[in-house]
């Protein structure tokens, strides 16, 4: 667990105080929102079982995410909707929603390390490949974004549009939600842009 605040360290180490770690989730699905959470813990302080998101169980996320809401400095939320997601392409549309979880800050980071990204930001910053895995920031901000985009799938919109099984996929192009799709057609929360090859197929999906 000590080795995850390497890069913590090294800017500590370097006079930074506080370090935001930054990650985003939902880069894939062909529904919702990307979601993006920026996380500034306490120097020095590890929580245990914090790990890149995708390699926790649901039940260890929640967990993980009531004590990293209690225990960081500050935490910061970012949403990027299909519809600007369509507009702008989804590598910007990531980079938006981690810069408006930053801005969401209530404590200003000094240094901002990044999964695998770069955030336009007059802040410094580093890339880190992998870096959920190998940050315990950047691992803290992607359980806050997991869990913050799996309650939208199982709550709010899983209600508005009942049958596509949002729940249960999270907006993943699994074999449901593509059948479903063909069903029922498109949703305003379908990303257009990721649809090609059904839109193709069927055309009056629109």
């Amino acid at each position: 667990m000590s080795e995850l605040l390497n890069y913590e360290r090294e800017c500590w180490s370097a006079g930074y105080g506080h370090i935001a770690g930054v990650d985003e989730v939902g880069r894939g699905c062909l529904f919702g929102d990307v979601v993006a959470a920026a996380v500034i813990m306490p120097q020095e302080l590890i929580i245990e079982g914090v790990n890149d998101s995708k390699k926790l169980t649901d039940k260890k996320r929640e967990q993980l995410y009531t004590q990293i809401m209690e225990q960081a400095l500050a935490v910061g939320v970012g949403h990027v909707s299909a519809a600007v997601i369509d507009e702008i392409n989804i590598r910007q549309a990531a980079r938006l929603a981690m810069k408006i979880a930053l801005e969401q800050l209530t404590v200003t980071p000094d240094y901002i390390l990044v999964d695998a990204e770069t955030v336009d930001m007059p802040i410094p910053q580093r890339s880190i490949i992998k870096g959920d895995a190998n940050s315990h920031s950047i691992a803290a901000a992607s359980i806050i974004a997991k869990v913050t985009r799996d309650r939208l799938c199982a709550g709010e919109w899983e209600e508005q549009y009942p049958g596509y099984g949002i729940a249960g996929h999270k907006g993943y192009a699994t074999k449901l939600h593509r059948e479903r799709i063909l069903e029922l057609g498109v949703t305003p929360l379908h990303r257009r842009s990721f649809l090609g090859n059904l839109l193709l197929e069927q055309p009056t999906l629109f």
